[in-house]
């Protein structure tokens, strides 16, 4: 059963697509699949440095010779996901879309707009979830990947691949999109959600595998939560990007903007809430702790943890009693501390992110 979930623990851009692409290469993964739509972008850096922002592809695009796919869970814009591949020079041969993934046409983005969703719980707009409503309303104007000659040669059943390949005792990793703070069923604040559940339960089913199947499951957390700009429902502790550059000495100001729409994000301090309903839900092997470099700066020019992010990385394992081995110290990095054993406890604290 050698699958590994990936599983935001936030409100989504917890660093999912980097985490996902050192875990595919950690562990020597066969089969990387990305679920989700259009509405979320992946960042991961190549051995370049140079930054991708993947909308539909797996991370481990970026890594040789593991398949990609795309099951039937997905929602795909074809131009998205030509145009990915285009820029990766990705072998043909290395990607599987499943006939059944749901084609996301330019009027499911039209009716989102026409919808005014940006304004109502901000969305991003990018039809993901007109095309969800038109898929489970069993719409006639319903368009398939199998249906779309734009990916004909990409065009093949996902489950007997990921069926045999787990026969062979191959490692998959699933990348889930976005967070459980945006959950259309578990959201602590519906309807400030997305249209799909996003636990690691479903991301199981979108990729067409058994719960059964499943030995790994990695929930990523950032130290500082976001939302998307606007209207996108509430943020405890929320803060702004001034306040960050001051926590973290930056040399330079902090500020992010939201892959999809370009949108300055919303941030709030570090609150272990929604983080524990995640685990409750997830029941995760292991956690992953990203942007410490958000709290001092000269973590990430040290390439190493400084006095100040573990004292922090202790604070978040105090409030959700659990032990934290691996943590993002920059875009790029992922780091894996030492195996000794701090005491945790299972209270429920917030804290400002300062020493």
């Amino acid at each position: 059963m050698p699958v590994s979930v990936v599983v935001g623990g936030q409100y989504g851009s917890e660093g999912k697509g980097k985490v996902a692409k050192y875990f595919a290469e950690k562990l020597g993964a066969s089969i990387a699949v990305r679920v989700g739509g259009p509405n979320s972008g992946h960042t991961a850096i190549d051995a370049s440095g140079k930054a991708h922002i993947f909308r539909h592809l797996p991370t481990a695009a970026l890594l040789p010779d593991i398949t990609l796919v795309l099951p039937a869970g997905s929602y795909i814009v074809p131009e998205i996901v030509l145009r990915e591949i285009a820029a990766v020079n990705l072998e043909k041969s290395r990607l599987v879309i499943d006939p059944h993934a749901m084609i996301v046409t330019s009027e499911d983005i039209a009716s989102e707009k026409r919808g005014h969703l940006n304004d109502l719980i901000g969305s991003t707009g990018s039809g993901t979830g007109a095309a969800v409503m038109r898929r489970i309303s069993r719409h006639h104007s319903v368009t398939l990947a199998k249906d779309d000659a734009r990916l004909r040669e990409f065009v093949k059943p996902a489950s007997p691949l990921l069926r045999q390949a787990l026969s062979d005792n191959q490692r998959v990793i699933i990348e889930g999109t976005q967070g459980f703070g945006l959950s259309v069923l578990h959201s602590p604040h519906y309807p400030f959600a997305t249209s799909r559940d996003t636990t690691g339960a479903a991301f199981v089913a979108e990729a067409g595998l058994s719960p059964l199947d499943v030995d790994d499951v990695i929930l990523v957390i950032r130290a500082f939560p976001i939302r998307v700009g606007g209207n996108s429902g509430p943020l405890e502790n929320e803060t702004d990007w001034s306040h960050i550059s001051s926590i973290s000495g930056s040399e330079y100001e902090l500020i992010e903007y939201t892959s999809v729409t370009n949108k300055v994000r919303r941030v709030g301090l570090f609150d272990s809430q929604v983080v524990e309903q995640a685990i409750r839900a997830n029941k995760p092997t292991r956690i992953v702790l990203n942007h410490l470099d958000y709290v001092d700066a000269m973590c990430a020019r040290m390439r190493s943890l400084t006095h100040a992010t573990e004292a922090f990385v202790r604070k978040v394992e105090s409030s959700i009693a659990h032990k934290l081995r691996f943590v993002g110290i920059d875009p790029q990095t992922v780091i894996e501390r030492d195996s000794e054993t701090h005491p945790v406890s299972s209270s429920s604290i917030r804290y400002s992110g300062e020493e």
